[in-house]
């Protein structure tokens, strides 16, 4: 694994012979599912009720990936000779086992249900050799500011989350509550003990964790670099240093051994993304990537990042598949030979962050694209470069550079954007951060799409969600109708330009719920007195006091004048209709109106009364049940006789 920390300073790194070292951990890749007590028709047995839900909303069936390696083929294989089963991939279909028994290893072998089998590792480096890295200081602290920067006030790490304009999120409520996120890192060294995570501690933000390398719960006492990666979303220090979404609840699972380098920590990660997936987990972050290995045997070559022939590019890109949003570092080539991207950041459908610093300067370690395929890579960009993450030893924060720390600032950034639309699929909203980024329109191979955007991707989830009802006319009056989500920091206004005007005039206002939430908006617009002619809408949004834009607009053409020239009442059939004929007043003040029907000998057969509120509406009457034959019908207003009209009843 290539941990994405650009060390700034000059190291010495020792490389012993683990080339040479016995391989004892092989994958056993199973050719089926067969004989397996789990089905697809019952997901609940092995997906959480969360994990479901995800489905449902965005329509995601479940499939055979979902159903657990076959039991009884673990059992076999367990039961072959002298083997530990170290963990199993139900989207790879395969495990990883521990043995230096060579007949058990000819016994699975044999298995009908075994594919084939793969010695991928040596024996695992004793727990004893780990050991936290700090390559910088602290940083001074400053003095905390007089006023916040909007909800808080940020300290060290203002610089990263402003780029995009993530305090926008922030001041709106978004800092990502109710949303899951795990991530997936050599260790999270001290999380339980250092003041940046004082808040997600007391709060119960850490809802699990798992050491996928030792099977065992704690990574407290692992690799430090996950938890600065981890720092940058959930630092809670204010006036100090506070990360990207605060409000999150993490899983923090163990993937990486940092003391050798071997293709089974692809499937302990794939086993990490499948308990994420299990559990509901919303955004994956990762910070992790494989090119060369202790053992030259396993090397990838470039044609390798394909995003279909590693492991972890196959299980990032099943993971995507099954509606979490993936982000992954594109790595730190940049100034080396090798120069592109590796894997996982090949994958499909995953965001590959490339790392900028707060200027939007790319740093020159950060790797190149594309896929070998040609797929656009990296996706975006953000903080990476001279970013604020946690000291090992004080919590405070310290600079260190990567795109180690540029993925975490996005993912922690992008749960927050999706905290607010989650109706939205990851593969939507993927696609709205990348159009809005600064290089929407001409992506390349250095810096993706660009730096995202946080308030344009705002606007643009807004107008993705907002239902415009189709206008209702009635006469002279027009109904109105707008469903979108909204706070109470948020604030409808509709413009109109009647026939004739050359600018918009704010007619109708509407404000936010208290929480945000869809809201119906429903306007009436009475254009009596206005004559024949087109009528233009749009809808405008104020958001706080400095974003302004329009939502939508829409067009409306007046047939009949809506000028009141006296008290008039006009008679009129639909083409095609024989059972209603229509009366259209216009009348200048209210009063009583009075519709009458004769035959021909001049009996009344017919009479509607009504209260006339005055100006222009249409009534409507019913001619079901009148025989055949010739009608008269008079319609009078405050007694006063306005139109006779003779009609057919065919």
């Amino acid at each position: 694994m290539k941990i994405f920390l650009k060390i700034l300073l000059p190291v010495l790194v020792l490389f012993c012979g683990e080339s040479k070292a016995q391989l004892t951990r092989y994958i056993v890749r199973f050719a089926d599912k067969s004989n397996n007590p789990y089905s697809i028709s019952q997901p609940s047995a092995f997906l959480s009720p969360r994990a479901l839900e995800r489905r449902t909303r965005h329509g995601i069936a479940i499939n055979q990936t979902d159903l657990p390696v076959s039991p009884g083929y673990i059992d076999s294989v367990r039961l072959s000779g002298n083997v530990t089963i170290l963990n199993s991939s139900k989207w790879l279909n395969q495990v990883a086992i521990q043995t230096s028994d060579s007949a058990a290893l000819v016994r699975i072998s044999q298995f009908p249900f075994v594919l084939n089998t793969q010695a991928i590792a040596s024996r695992e480096i004793a727990h004893g050799n780990k050991f936290p890295t700090e390559p910088l200081s602290d940083l001074p602290l400053l003095p905390r500011p007089q006023q916040t920067e909007g909800y808080y006030s940020y300290g060290r790490s203002g610089g990263q989350i402003n780029l995009h304009r993530g305090s926008f999120l922030h001041e709106l409520g978004f800092r990502g509550q109710g949303m899951q996120m795990s991530l997936m890192d050599a260790g999270f060294f001290r999380y339980q003990t250092l003041p940046t995570f004082d808040s997600v501690r007391t709060n119960g933000q850490i809802l699990g964790t798992w050491d996928f390398v030792r099977n065992e719960v704690s990574v407290n006492e692992d690799n430090s670099h996950g938890m600065q990666c981890f720092s940058t979303i959930a630092a809670n220090m204010p006036g100090i240093f506070t990360g990207t979404a605060p409000g999150a609840s993490f899983y923090l699972f163990r993937s990486e051994d940092v003391n050798s380098e071997y293709p089974i920590e692809e499937h302990f990660w794939a086993a990490a993304a499948e308990r994420a997936d299990s559990l509901g987990v919303d955004v994956i972050s990762t910070s992790l990537g494989y090119t060369t290995f202790s053992d030259p045997a396993f090397d990838y070559t470039y044609a390798d990042m394909n995003g279909h022939t590693t492991m972890i590019a196959k299980a990032a890109a099943t993971a995507a598949s099954k509606g979490m949003l993936v982000l992954v570092s594109a790595g730190n080539d940049g100034t080396n030979a090798w120069r592109y991207i590796c894997t996982p950041a090949d994958a499909d459908s995953v965001i590959t962050v490339g790392a900028v610093d707060t200027l939007g300067r790319v740093g020159n370690f950060s790797s190149y694209g594309p896929s070998s395929d040609g797929r656009q890579k990296p996706s975006l960009t953000a903080v990476g470069w001279n970013a604020i993450v946690a000291s090992a030893s004080s919590g405070l924060p310290a600079v260190s550079s990567g795109t180690s720390f540029s993925c975490p600032n996005l993912a922690g950034l992008a749960t927050c954007l999706w905290q607010g639309f989650p109706e939205i699929s990851n593969m939507e909203l993927q696609h709205i951060m990348e159009q809005s980024a600064h290089k929407a329109d001409d992506p390349d191979d250095r810096v993706g799409y660009g730096i995202p955007d946080m308030k344009k991707a705002f606007i643009k989830c807004l107008r993705r969600t907002c239902i415009k009802t189709p206008v209702v006319a009635r006469d002279c009056q027009i109904d109105l109708s707008l469903r979108i989500r909204v706070n109470s920091k948020m604030q409808i206004t509709v413009e109109r330009k009647l026939s004739g005007e050359s600018s918009y005039s704010d007619i109708f206002y509407g404000t936010g719920n208290d929480f945000f939430s869809d809201k119906d908006f429903t306007w009436t617009d009475d254009l009596t007195g206005q004559p024949a002619g087109n009528i233009s809408y749009r809808f405008r949004m104020e958001i706080m006091s400095d974003t302004s834009f329009y939502l939508d607009s829409l067009n409306y053409q007046i047939i009949s004048s809506c000028e009141i020239n006296g008290d008039q009442a006009n008679f009129y059939q639909e083409p095609g209709s024989q059972d209603e004929i229509f009366v259209r007043w216009s009348t200048e003040s209210p009063g009583p109106s009075c519709i009458l029907i004769y035959n021909t000998a001049g009996q009344l057969i017919k009479k509607n009364d009504s209260n006339h509120p005055g100006g222009i509406r249409t009534e409507v009457i019913r001619l079901a049940g009148l025989p055949k034959g010739i009608y008269v019908i008079r319609a009078q207003f405050k007694n006063s006789n306005l139109n006779t009209k003779k009609f057919l009843r065919p």
